[in-house]
């Protein structure tokens, strides 16, 4: 029997998948809401579900696009001020977490912290080159600017 997966099953198939199954494996999956049978109408909406999925891809791709010409054009440079010793080393460290924060307050752009690559916390004054994954074919940097409080 032909099924479409409506939930990952594993070792099996994953969902939006269409495959060959034994009918009495086919008919539990059906039972347990993890599949359906692949008639004539679910393969239409499955192939208009999978349109969607692919118009909604490209437009966070473009959006993703977009937000790296904003935040590579020179135009936004996070500033943040901490207290920092004679040498130009700061007492602790700026996170991505502090970054994300001054982004939003200072130029009204929301990013997500967990998508700042930091490799290592900020530990001296200046201007730092943070990496943003923005999406999976998209990457940026935000520059940061930490100065004495």
């Amino acid at each position: 029997m032909r099924i479409i997966f409506t939930q990952d099953v594993r070792g099996k198939g994953k969902r939006g998948e269409v495959k060959e199954i034994p009918d009495g494996y086919a008919n539990f999956l059906i039972k347990s809401n993890k599949a359906k049978q692949a008639d004539a109408a679910a393969m239409s909406q499955l192939r208009g579900q999978k349109r969607a999925e692919a118009k909604k891809e490209a437009e966070e791709l473009s959006e993703a696009k977009v937000l790296k010409e904003k935040l590579e054009s020179g135009n936004y440079v996070v500033e943040i001020k901490a207290k920092a010793g004679t040498d130009g080393r700061l007492f602790g460290s700026i996170t991505s977490k502090q970054i994300a924060q001054a982004m939003e307050k200072q130029h009204g752009l929301k990013i997500d912290k967990r998508k700042m690559e930091l490799a290592a916390p900020i530990r001296a004054m200046g201007y730092a080159n943070v990496p943003v994954k923005l999406h999976n074919e998209v990457s940026a940097k935000i520059r940061v600017h930490i100065s004495e409080q």
